[in-house]
């Protein structure tokens, strides 16, 4: 997704908001997540990641939710350090954040969360609009006990994020929007695209092969990326059932309607926010 300048105020950088800008540009797009720009591979090797994948997959938990939804989420760092939630993007899970978590603070309590219909998290029938994501983290943080965090999040993580913020202002010290938008204006052309990929998802069937063509240009990436950090996130999408890639694109991702959607809550936004 695009960025944006139609987002509430944009604060100094401090404390979890410098470092986010400091790594974010570069890290981020070496994690190639799912939702944001594709590109050409670059040829030259990719950085070696300094966590162990198998030992960070195995240390998620899940955290069953008053409203009938199980949230998978990892919760690392200083228990009693200022609590930072990062949250994904479309067709992503927690392990989006890998490449960038060696380069945080310690002194910060980092809680990964895998989104509802993504990950590890269940798959409801219904209903995945940003509101129903949001929800589901305010609740993860009610029974972890995390009365107030940094919430940031990249491409549908940012929304989330963003109506995190705008609904449980008093829970938001700071939010952070990664590669977000607050959608088209009416009546201002698109630019057009060279590949329309919300086109070739409603294209998809059953199973979804993570080698196919369509899933190698999903996870492509304008940098080199560990190829076995890549293979197990295209699996893990993969996994992910049609009818969820489905619904967050129609609900959570409405191409209709989402600036107006977004813009009538924005007000809402007080929390000091950094855009990248």
């Amino acid at each position: 997704m695009s960025k944006t300048h139609t987002r509430a105020q944009v604060s100094p950088c401090r404390n979890v908001l410098g470092i986010f800008l400091v790594l974010c540009g570069s890290l981020l797009a070496a994690s190639a997540t799912g939702s944001s720009g594709r590109g050409a591979s670059a040829a030259k090797p990719p950085p070696r990641l300094e966590v162990d994948l198998d030992a960070f997959d195995a240390s998620k938990k899940s955290m069953a939710l008053p409203n009938g939804e199980s949230l998978a989420y990892i919760d690392r760092g200083e228990r009693t350090g200022p609590a930072v939630v990062l949250i994904h993007g479309y067709t992503d899970n927690a392990r989006d954040w890998v490449p960038m978590l060696p380069y945080l603070s310690k002194r910060y309590r980092l809680i990964l969360v895998d989104i509802r219909g993504h990950g590890q998290s269940s798959k409801p029938e219904c209903c995945y609009t940003r509101l129903d994501f949001a929800y589901d983290i305010k609740l993860l943080l009610d029974a972890l006990g995390v009365q107030k965090a940094d919430i940031v999040g990249h491409s549908l993580g940012s929304i989330i994020a963003q109506t995190f913020a705008e609904y449980w202002p008093e829970r938001t010290a700071h939010v952070v929007l990664i590669s977000s938008t607050g959608g088209l204006p009416p009546g201002r052309l698109k630019k057009p695209r060279q590949f329309d990929f919300a086109a070739e998802i409603r294209k998809l069937k059953e199973p979804i092969e993570a080698d196919s063509p369509f899933m190698i240009a999903w996870w492509d990436s304008p940098t080199p990326v560990d190829p076995d950090f890549i293979r197990r996130q295209r699996k893990d999408a993969a996994g992910i059932p049609l009818r969820v890639w489905l619904a967050v694109l129609d609900q959570a991702l409405p191409a209709n309607n989402i600036y107006g959607d977004l813009q009538s809550t924005l007000p809402r936004l007080k929390a000091p926010t950094l855009l990248i």
